[in-house]
C-alpha cells in the first residue's frame, strides 16, 4: 500500500486514504451489496474467514488482491473475526450515487472491536463482554471497565500488581487497554485482545475532561471517585476509546460506579480457577458452579448471576436481604408465576444499549414492546409477595410505562423484519403521510385499471390500453389504426411499429407520485423509526433502572428455584469467626455424580481453626475442601446452600492451593507455581480468611516437601486462619500435638480383597494408610507392575522396621519425623521466623534444609 496515489483509480485512491487512518484494523469497504477488502487486508481476511482471494485492477503495475463478504450476511463474518481478537472498521457509503461525481463519498461509521460489541449476533447473550483499562500509579493501580452493551461503567484501585491481575481474572476482559510501556505476565501480554495505547493518552487532566464531558458535569465529586487518580486515568482512556470506536457520545453510559475491594470477599486468580466458579479447569462452562445455579429466564439475569458469583459480598445487609428475598419467593413457590412472566421480558438491558446507540433493529423494539406490555402483570405478581427483603428495593423500578408501551404497540407491526432497510416495520395507521405513500405504491394496479375503463368510455376506443415499462414509465397505448382518433389532450410519448403510446396530464401526475411513492414511503419509515428511537432515549435512564431490577429479580427467582429443586437451605451469617456446616454437599459434584453424594460436616472456629485432612487419593479430600469454600461463597452471594444447616462467620478472603501445573511460558516449574501460590497465602491470610491447602510440598523431595508443609501449616495455625490442610505426609498428623486449634480428620475407605471402596465420609483422627497401590490398580496400572510394587513395599517396610529396632526413638509415633529428636530440620525450623518470608527466602531455606538432611 505504499504505491504512489496517482498510480491508482479514484476508488482505490479513496480506499487507501481511509485505510491510512485505520492501519491496525481490517477495513470493510462498502461497495454495493458487498464489503470489500484490498491488499494485505484481503489476504488476511481470506485466510481467517476461508473466503476466496481474487484480484481487482492494478496498483503500481501489480494486481490488487481483493476479498469480500456479502453485506446482508456480514455479521457472521464479523463474529468470527472478533472471536479471533481482530478489530474491523466499517466503512459505509454516505453519499448519493446519483449525484456523486467520482467515487461515492464513504466514511468509517464504527469500529468493531472485541471489547466494544453491542450487536446481538456478535455477543454471547449470557456472558458479560467487558472492555478494561489499566493504569499503574505511583502507589496504586487503577482499573476501569465498561460493558458497552449495558452501559455499566466501574472503577477500582488496588495496591499491588498481584491484586490487579486477580481483578483482571475476575473481569475476564474481552479487550484490555494498557500503556505501551507496561510489562504484563505472558498470560496477558500474549493475548490478541491486548491493545497498547500511547503513553500521552494516560493523562489525568484529559481523562477528567473526557469523563466530565461524557456525564455533562463540572466535576466528578458527585460520583465519589474524584480522589481515585489512577482509576480516573484508566477510565478516561477507556471512555475515549469507546466513543472513538462507536463514533458516538454513548448516551446510555450515564454514571461511573466505584468498587471497593473491602466490600467483597477477595478471591485471587489461582483460587478462582481452582473453584471453577463459571469456567472449569478445561476452559469451558460445563460442570461449574454457575452451570448448576443458572436457571435464569433472561440473559441479563444470567450475566448478573455470574457477576454475583464472582464477587461474593461482605456487606451483610445486602446479602441477608437477598437471603430474605429468596426465602419469601420460596413460600408457596411464589417464584413460579414471576419466572413465567419474566421469560417474556427478554434482554432489555442490551436492547436499551442499542437504542441509545441508534443501532437497535426492528425486532429489538418488538421485544422491548413485549417486555413493556408484561410489566403491569409483573408488578401485580410482585406486590403479592410479602415485603421486608431485597425485593423491596426492586418494587419501585418494576413499574409500567403505559405511554411508551402504547406508542410501540401502535408503531410496530406484530412481527417486523430483521432490518429497517426494506421497510415494512411501521404499522399501518400510525402515520398518515406514510399511509398515503404506501397506498399510492400498493394501489397503482387498481388505479390503472380504473383509468383504462374511464378512458375507453371517454374516447369510445375499445382497444385502448394503459401500461407501464421501466424505460418509458406509464402510458396509454392505441393501435396505429386508431391513433388518429386520440383526443387533443393525448401527448405522444412513443411510436411503435403497430401502435402509438401517449401520456395525459392525469397519468403523468400519477406517474410522478407512483414512481417515487415507494422511495418516499421508505424514507418516511426510516425517519419515523429514528424518531421512535429518539423518544425511547428520552426515558432511557428510567428504563435502564427497570432492566437492572428485572435482572436482579430473575436471579433471586433462580436462587429460589434452585433451593427448592436441590434441597438447599438458608445459611445464617454470624458475627463470630468460623464456619459450621452440617451435612454439607458439593453443589456441582452432587449434580453430576451417578451415585448418591455422601454429605459431611465442617467445624472451623477459634478453638478449632485448622483441620489436617488425610486419606487415600480419590477418597474425597479435594471435594470436601472445595465444597466448604463453595458453600461459604454461595452464602456471601445471597444464595441458599447445599447442606442441612450452615452458619458462616465473616470472611475477607478465600484462598486455594489445590493442584498445579508448569508455567512453561513464564519459566516456572510446577513446584515454583506451588510455592508462589503458597507464599501469597502465607503473606495475606488473616483470621477471617478461609484457606484450602492440598498436598503442599509434593513437588520436591520427601524431606524438603515435608519440611515446607509443616512450616506452612504451623505458620497458618499461629495466624489462626480458617484452614483445611490436606496432605499425604502422615507426619503432619502430629501437628495437633504441637499447636492449639489444630485437629485431625480423615476420609474413610475400606479394603475388599486387593481392591478399595471409598466411603467418602469424614471421621475424626488421622488416616491409617494411603491405599496408593489400590488406587493405582483402579487407574488401570498393569497387574505385573502392581505386583512388583507390592513386593517393593514389603521390602521397604521391613527395612524401616529393622532400622527402627536398631535405633529406637524416644516415645516415637510411627513415621513421625518430628517426634524424633534431635533433627537438623527441626532445629532449623525452630530458629526461623516464618512471618514475612518472601518466596525467594523460602526457596533458599528449602535448599539449606536439603543439605541438612
Amino acid at each position: 500500500m505504499s504505491q504512489a496515489i496517482p498510480a491508482n483509480t479514484p476508488m482505490i485512491t479513496q480506499y487507501l486514504k481511509i485505510k491510512r487512518e485505520h492501519p491496525e484494523v481490517l477495513l470493510f469497504y462498502r461497495m454495493g451489496d458487498f464489503y470489500e477488502l484490498f491488499f494485505d487486508d484481503a489476504k488476511r481476511a481470506a485466510a481467517l474467514l476461508d473466503i476466496t482471494l481474487t484480484q481487482r485492477g492494478q496498483s503500481g503495475g501489480k494486481p490488487i488482491p481483493m476479498a469480500g463478504v456479502p453485506y446482508h450476511s456480514a455479521e457472521g463474518y464479523l463474529a468470527r473475526l472478533v472471536a479471533g481478537g481482530e478489530s474491523v472498521a466499517i466503512c459505509e457509503q454516505i453519499g448519493d450515487p446519483a449525484t456523486s461525481k467520482g467515487p461515492v463519498e464513504r466514511q468509517v461509521v464504527r469500529i468493531v472491536t472485541p471489547g466494544t460489541l453491542h450487536d446481538e449476533a456478535l455477543l454471547d447473550a449470557r456472558r458479560d463482554n467487558v472492555l478494561v483499562s489499566v493504569t499503574p500509579g505511583r502507589e496504586r493501580w487503577g482499573l476501569a471497565w465498561l460493558e458497552l452493551s449495558s452501559g455499566r461503567f466501574n472503577v477500582l484501585e488496588v495496591e499491588s500488581e498481584a491484586e490487579m491481575l486477580a481483578e483482571l481474572t475476575r473481569l475476564s476482559p474481552a479487550e484490555l487497554l494498557v500503556p505501551e510501556s507496561l510489562t504484563l505476565p505472558d498470560t496477558w501480554s500474549q493475548k490478541r485482545s491486548l491493545r497498547r495505547q500511547g503513553e500521552w493518552l494516560f493523562d489525568l487532566e484529559s481523562a477528567t475532561r473526557s469523563l466530565c464531558d461524557q456525564f455533562e458535569v463540572q466535576d466528578l465529586r458527585g460520583f465519589g471517585c474524584a480522589h481515585l487518580t489512577s482509576a480516573l486515568i484508566a477510565a478516561g482512556v477507556l471512555i475515549d476509546y469507546a466513543r472513538d470506536t462507536q463514533r458516538s457520545r454513548l448516551p446510555h453510559v450515564t454514571a461511573i460506579s466505584v468498587e471497593n475491594r473491602d466490600d467483597a470477599v477477595v478471591i485471587d486468580a489461582a483460587s478462582r480457577r481452582n473453584l471453577e466458579i463459571d469456567i472449569n479447569l478445561g476452559g469451558s462452562s460445563d460442570n461449574t458452579l454457575a452451570s448448576v445455579l443458572d436457571t435464569c429466564t433472561t440473559a441479563m439475569g444470567s450475566r448478573l448471576l455470574k457477576r454475583w458469583l464472582n464477587r461474593p459480598l461482605r456487606q451483610r445487609d445486602i446479602v441477608q436481604g437477598r437471603h430474605a428475598g429468596v426465602a419469601l419467593l420460596s413460600l408457596d413457590a411464589a417464584y413460579m408465576p414471576l419466572r413465567e412472566t419474566l421469560s417474556a421480558v427478554g434482554d432489555v438491558e442490551r436492547i436499551l444499549a442499542r437504542v441509545a446507540l441508534y443501532s437497535a433493529r426492528p425486532r429489538d423494539l418488538a421485544r422491548l414492546r413485549d417486555a413493556l406490555v408484561t410489566l403491569p402483570e409483573l408488578e401485580q405478581q410482585l406486590s403479592e409477595v410479602e415485603s421486608g427483603s431485597a425485593l423491596d428495593n426492586l418494587r419501585p423500578h418494576i413499574r409500567p410505562y403505559p405511554e411508551m408501551a402504547d406508542m410501540l404497540s401502535r408503531a410496530l407491526v406484530e412481527n417486523p423484519p430483521v432490518v429497517i432497510r426494506d421497510g415494512g416495520v411501521i404499522a399501518d395507521g400510525f402515520d398518515a403521510e406514510l399511509d398515503e405513500h404506501r397506498g399510492m405504491a400498493e394501489n397503482a394496479g387498481d388505479y390503472l385499471i380504473q383509468l383504462e375503463l374511464r378512458e375507453r368510455e371517454r374516447t369510445g376506443l375499445a382497444n385502448l390500453k394503459v401500461g407501464y415499462n421501466r424505460v418509458h414509465g406509464y402510458f396509454i397505448e392505441l393501435p396505429r389504426s386508431q391513433a388518429q382518433q386520440a383526443p387533443a389532450d393525448y401527448i405522444r410519448r412513443q411510436t411503435l411499429k403497430n401502435a402509438e403510446r401517449f401520456i395525459i396530464p392525469e397519468l403523468k401526475e400519477f406517474e410522478d407520485k407512483a414512481l417515487s411513492a415507494k422511495s418516499r414511503a421508505l424514507t418516511r419509515e426510516k425517519w419515523l423509526y429514528d424518531r421512535l428511537l429518539g423518544d425511547l432515549n428520552n426515558s432511557l435512564h428510567a428504563l435502564q433502572s427497570t432492566s437492572q431490577a428485572l435482572a436482579e429479580l430473575d436471579v433471586l427467582c433462580a436462587f429460589a428455584e434452585r433451593a427448592e429443586a436441590l434441597n438447599w437451605v438458608r445459611p445464617t451469617l454470624t458475627e463470630t469467626t468460623g464456619i459450621q456446616i452440617d451435612a454439607g454437599r458439593h453443589p456441582v459434584v452432587e449434580q453430576v455424580s451417578e451415585t448418591p453424594f455422601v454429605p459431611n460436616d465442617v467445624t472451623l472456629n477459634p478453638d478449632q481453626h485448622m483441620l489436617i485432612i488425610t486419606g487415600p487419593n480419590m477418597g474425597g479430600k479435594s471435594t470436601y475442601m472445595r465444597q466448604t469454600a463453595l458453600i461459604a461463597l454461595l452464602a456471601h452471594c445471597g444464595s441458599f446452600v447445599p447442606a442441612d444447616a450452615a452458619e458462616i462467620g465473616p470472611l475477607d478472603r478465600i484462598f486455594t492451593r489445590i493442584g498445579s501445573s508448569d508455567d512453561l511460558a513464564g519459566g516456572r516449574s510446577t513446584f515454583m507455581v506451588e510455592m508462589t501460590e503458597t507464599a501469597n497465602i502465607l503473606h495475606n491470610a488473616t483470621q477471617q480468611s478461609l484457606i484450602l491447602m492440598d498436598e503442599i510440598g509434593r513437588g520436591t523431595s520427601t524431606f524438603d516437601g515435608l519440611s515446607l508443609a509443616w512450616a506452612s501449616a504451623e505458620h497458618l495455625a499461629k495466624g489462626r486462619a480458617l484452614t483445611l490442610f490436606a496432605t499425604h505426609y502422615f507426619e503432619m498428623t502430629a501437628l495437633p500435638e504441637h499447636m492449639e486449634g489444630v485437629a485431625n480428620i480423615h476420609l474413610t475407605a475400606t479394603e475388599h480383597g486387593d481392591s478399595i471402596v471409598f466411603m467418602h465420609r469424614i471421621e475424626a483422627g488421622p488416616a491409617s494408610q494411603s491405599y496408593g497401590l489400590q488406587v493405582a490398580q483402579l487407574a488401570g496400572v498393569p497387574n505385573h507392575v502392581i505386583k512388583r510394587a507390592r513386593e517393593k513395599l514389603i521390602s521397604l517396610e521391613q527395612r524401616d522396621v529393622d532400622n527402627t529396632a536398631q535405633a529406637p526413638r524416644t516415645a516415637p509415633q510411627q513415621n513421625d519425623l518430628f517426634a524424633a529428636a534431635p533433627h537438623p530440620v527441626v532445629e532449623a525450623l525452630e530458629n526461623v521466623d516464618m512471618d514475612g518470608l518472601t518466596p525467594r527466602e523460602a526457596l533458599a531455606l528449602l535448599y539449606q534444609w536439603r543439605d541438612l538432611i
